[in-house]
């Protein structure tokens, strides 16, 4: 009985911390969800391709991610890397012009433009690719992702080949004013003439997707497919509710909401849209190919999902 009601010390002695790498966690095991905060656990939140595995947020892929998970294994060729945007209005905000911006992007983002084009193969299927960069400027459409995008079409009009855009765009880029709104209009002109030659054309859309891309390229498409929770719209939610006076739905502008209102046909989760990309370029480059095909190849490609106990 002494023994317990013994005084014991206030403070307790701690073994001394040490410096020893061995026993230091990395600065890169664990990564926060950007959506819902949630800590996740590096390699595994990457395997995942980068989609959260408690919320289910589709986190924004760089091009050279983007093409890794759609496009098989080095198949890629790039085309017109060095192409980039000049300063038609001498633009500058501050002490920094326009020039610099880019420049600065450039070693940020990784690319020269907010556009990577070229060609490559899915399942085997030699296509001609476009995507987006949602870190170069907001993945925005000035006069060098406008020529990227329509030489992309242009070359998969030459070689007879199918196109794919990775839409990934904050819209037109305003440091380059109407020159930038031009590229609409010539992106449309070159699919105008793609689609003379009976060819299909995809485009996936992720998040963001609004503004001149979406109302030029993208809605061009025979097939739309969306990544879940991606936001699309042609205008912010607020400047909509300026304009119609009136509250909208809180989910109006993502792609669920798109899907349910008919304005795109398929939302697929970012771990099974390389097979579904696959699926319709097979559907769509059958010789029996019409360019009203898409909607049967759409039905196709979401009954297999369905009878796979996938949901889009």
């Amino acid at each position: 009985m002494k023994e317990i009601f013994r005084r014991r010390p206030k403070y307790v002695s701690l073994p001394q911390r040490t410096n020893d790498a061995s026993h230091r966690v990395p600065d890169n095991v664990w990564i926060s969800c950007p959506h819902c905060h949630e800590l996740l656990y590096t390699k595994e939140y990457e395997d995942n391709f980068k989609v959260c595995s408690k919320c289910r947020y589709h986190a924004r892929l760089s091009p050279h991610e983007r093409l890794a998970t759609l496009l098989d294994d080095g198949s890629f060729d790039e085309l017109d890397a060095g192409l980039c945007s000049a300063d038609p209005l001498r633009f500058s905000v501050g002490d920094q012009s326009y020039v610099d911006k880019l420049e600065e992007c450039a070693r940020k983002a990784g690319t020269r433009e907010a556009v990577m084009y070229g060609t490559g193969t899915i399942a085997g299927q030699p296509i001609v690719v476009a995507v987006h960069n949602p870190h170069f400027i907001a993945g925005s459409m000035g006069v060098a992702v406008g020529e990227k995008v329509a030489r992309a079409i242009e070359r998969a009009a030459d070689q007879g080949l199918p196109l794919v855009i990775v839409a990934a765009s904050g819209g037109a880029r305003m440091q380059e004013g109407v020159h930038g709104l031009m590229q609409m209009a010539k992106t449309v002109a070159a699919l105008d003439r793609f689609k003379g030659r009976r060819l299909p054309y995809l485009a996936i859309l992720t998040d963001p997707t609004v503004g001149g891309v979406l109302a030029s390229y993208v809605f061009w498409a025979d097939v739309t497919v969306a990544e879940p929770g991606a936001f699309i719209s042609f205008a912010g939610p607020r400047v909509i509710e300026q304009a119609a006076k009136k509250k909208l739905p809180d989910d109006v502008n993502t792609a669920e909401f798109m899907l349910a209102h008919g304005m795109i046909d398929l939302v697929v989760p970012r771990a099974e849209l390389r097979s579904s990309v696959a699926t319709l370029l097979r559907l769509l480059t059958a010789r029996t190919y019409r360019p009203d095909a898409g909607h049967a190849a759409v039905q196709l490609a979401a009954s297999g999902q369905r009878g796979n106990g996938r949901h889009g």
